[in-house]
């Protein structure tokens, strides 16, 4: 091939890369250029009681899921399957997160039917421990979920993690047995706190 063929070649071959550089660039730019029009004009419904786009819903989920996995690699969980563990972790739960996330036996709430997105079902789905340590200690924005971290230490969100491995597992009998244990533990320790308090008072009276 001569030397002037070979130039032609050459020249062929980065105006096509050129071009479709050219291409993807100008695509990228309309993308950004229609999601910035969308934002601005406020044409998007942002209610909650209107459902994401796929598109929204998908780019959403992606960005949490990655975001979440990016954070977890150094998570390492204590273990999980004391019984005390669980015991606490269903006080915590029945107080904290069932409104949002139901459990056996409690299929629909008030508060759960106005969010958007929709909190997934606890009762139903397993989870990853790490997944639900890091969610519930941070939250998740825009979600409707709460950072308990900002409450609650490490070892109570882990207790509640302990509870929530335990859910899908559950009959509703279940769910009702431990919450009440635990309800019925509380107000006897609240009666105790009570007791003694009346007790001091009437020793310091005397």
């Amino acid at each position: 091939m001569s030397s002037a063929s070979r130039w032609a070649c050459e020249c062929g071959c980065r105006a096509q890369h050129l071009n479709r550089l050219t291409v993807v660039c100008a695509t990228l730019a309309a993308g950004v250029f229609l999601v910035l029009l969308g934002i601005l004009s406020g044409l998007y419904d942002v209610g909650a009681d209107r459902p994401h786009t796929a598109a929204a819903r998908t780019l959403l989920a992606m960005l949490r899921d990655r975001s979440i996995e990016h954070r977890i690699a150094d998570i390492v969980a204590p273990a999980l399957d004391d019984p005390a563990r669980v015991r606490e972790g269903a006080e915590h739960y029945s107080a904290m997160c069932v409104d949002c996330h139901l459990a056996p036996g409690i299929t629909v709430s008030e508060i759960r039917a106005g969010l958007m997105p929709r909190p997934p079902n606890l009762a139903q789905q397993p989870i990853d421990p790490r997944v639900a340590f890091w969610a519930i200690k941070h939250g998740i924005k825009a979600s409707g979920m709460p950072a308990w971290g900002q409450s609650h230490d490490d070892d109570e969100i882990w207790n509640i993690v302990s509870f929530v491995r335990q859910l899908p597992h559950m009959t509703s009998d279940d769910y009702r047995a431990i919450t009440a244990v635990e309800a019925s533990e509380e107000h006897a320790g609240a009666q105790d706190e009570h007791g003694h308090g009346h007790e001091h008072e009437r020793a310091h009276d005397q």
